[in-house]
C-alpha cells in the first residue's frame, strides 16, 4: 500500500465537554454522489473515533502541499492537545482548521468494523474550497503533492 498515493486530511470531531479532537488520516474517500457521502477509516482505539461517536459527526480538513507539519502533529498518538498553536474555529459544531484548502462537514450515518479500524460513513452536510493550493499526498512513506502532467 505504500505505493498507492493517498490524500492527507485531518478528521476532527467535538468530544464530551466540547473538547476538540483530531487525527491525521489518509484513508478517506468519496463514497456517493446521491446522496453526497464520504468515508473515513480510524483506528478503533482513536480518541477522535470516540469523539465522532459522541457528537455524531466529523469534519474533514483536506490539507495542502505545505501542511505536512500539521499532518505530523495530528498523527502523534501521545499528544494531549493537538490543537495547541493551530488556528481553528467551530463550523457546524466541528473543529475546522482555518488554513486547510478544503473542508467537509459530515453527519456520521453508520460505523462499520474493518479489522483494527472502524469505517465511518458520513453524509456530507457542507463542503467548501478555500484555496487552489495543490493537495498534500502521502506516497512511499513520505509527503509530497500532485502536479498535473503538462500537455
Amino acid at each position: 500500500m505504500a505505493r498507492v498515493a493517498t490524500p492527507v486530511s485531518v478528521v476532527t470531531a467535538t468530544g464530551p465537554g466540547g473538547v476538540p479532537s483530531g487525527a491525521t488520516v489518509s484513508a478517506f474517500s468519496s463514497l456517493s454522489v446521491d446522496p453526497p457521502m464520504v468515508l473515513v477509516a480510524l483506528d478503533r482505539r482513536s480518541r477522535t473515533l470516540e469523539a465522532i461517536r459522541a457528537c455524531g459527526g466529523f469534519g474533514l480538513n483536506v490539507l495542502g502541499a505545505e501542511q505536512d507539519g500539521l499532518a505530523l502533529s495530528f498523527a502523534a498518538r501521545s499528544a494531549t492537545d493537538k490543537f495547541a498553536g493551530v488556528e481553528w474555529r467551530p463550523d457546524r459544531g466541528l473543529p475546522r482548521i482555518v488554513r486547510a484548502p478544503a473542508w467537509i462537514a459530515a453527519t456520521a450515518v453508520d460505523l462499520v468494523d474493518g479489522g483494527d479500524h472502524v469505517i465511518v460513513l458520513g453524509r456530507v452536510e457542507s463542503a467548501e474550497l478555500s484555496g487552489s493550493e495543490p493537495p498534500l499526498v502521502y506516497y512511499r512513506r513520505s509527503f509530497g503533492t500532485h502536479r498535473p502532467n503538462p500537455r
